[in-house]
């Protein structure tokens, strides 16, 4: 755990925060261990321990607001239901807190084991992982996406590695494109077209036969934050379950949890190249 966290706050991301080593995990120490020009072995051995420390507490406190409580809505089943939703924001306090932590829900669930969830009130205090991401000196220079590894670095003009995200990618090989691309838009909070022709496995897309606005929020299909490239249909965006990222495959785009598709948004721009290798 903490070994995940002193990584999170350098904003090279184990993934969701569970306390486990796995193969996200062992990236992201390799990551590091390339930065400090250690071997890349993904083991947290002697000398990552002693350059990966912990600069602050390794937990907070958490108060739940008002403003959280009033945030909550049920996500509609449907994508018909969906589009008809004044947000898709977060549907409990648990899933709010969990993405303010860079956390698996559960591990939030295992922190506060007294905490009754289905009855959260406003003043409740939780503890949670201290995760912030560093404030970014400027924008990066180029990204590189590993699609064998599934996972995102940015870099800036001095090959300093700025950002290293988990990332999942198209379930078909077809869909994955090679060669060098550009960012082509940026978009904060972005709401999200639904065209039943890019989803033809679903009954019900078949059934609506046109297309639909879904609003923006957290649960969005593409998260808080869409970053387009200039192939026509792919981007880099988050998406309502950052704790499958890089388990479960996409339609084509580049899927990344919330935190770090609004952190890589804030490294972006229009222009930025982007490299994807096999």
């Amino acid at each position: 755990l903490e070994a995940q966290t002193a990584l999170a706050r350098r904003a090279i991301s184990p993934g969701s925060i569970d306390a486990a080593i796995g193969s996200q995990t062992r990236a992201a120490i390799a990551a590091f261990q390339r930065s400090q020009k250690l071997v890349a072995s993904g083991l947290l051995d002697t000398n990552t321990r002693a350059l990966l420390t912990l600069d602050a507490p390794l937990l907070a406190a958490y108060t739940v607001t008002t403003n959280d409580l009033a945030r909550l809505q049920t996500l509609g089943k449907t994508w018909l239901a969906k589009s008809e939703q004044s947000a898709l924001d977060y549907e409990t306090i648990q899933e709010l807190v969990a993405e303010k932590a860079h956390a698996h829900p559960l591990l939030i669930q295992k922190l506060n084991p007294n905490v009754t969830w289905t009855n959260i009130s406003v003043g409740t205090v939780l503890k949670i992982t201290d995760v912030n991401y560093p404030e970014p000196d400027g924008k990066a220079a180029y990204i590189i996406i590993h699609l064998s590894g599934k996972f995102l670095e940015a870099f800036d003009a001095e090959t300093n590695l700025l950002a290293h995200f988990p990332c999942s990618i198209a379930t078909k090989v077809e869909k994955r494109p090679v060669g060098e691309l550009h960012v082509a838009v940026v978009a904060p909070n972005p709401n999200y077209t639904f065209d039943p022709s890019v989803f033809p496995e679903s009954p019900e897309a078949q059934a609506i036969g046109h297309k639909l606005i879904l609003p923006p929020g957290p649960n969005n299909p593409v998260g808080v934050a869409w970053i387009g490239l200039d192939k026509p249909g792919y981007g880099m965006h988050g998406t309502p379950a950052p704790e499958q990222i890089g388990r479960t495959e996409s339609h084509g785009c580049f899927r990344l949890a919330n935190w770090d598709a609004e952190y890589l948004l804030r490294l972006a721009w229009v222009g930025l190249p982007v490299e994807v290798v096999p």
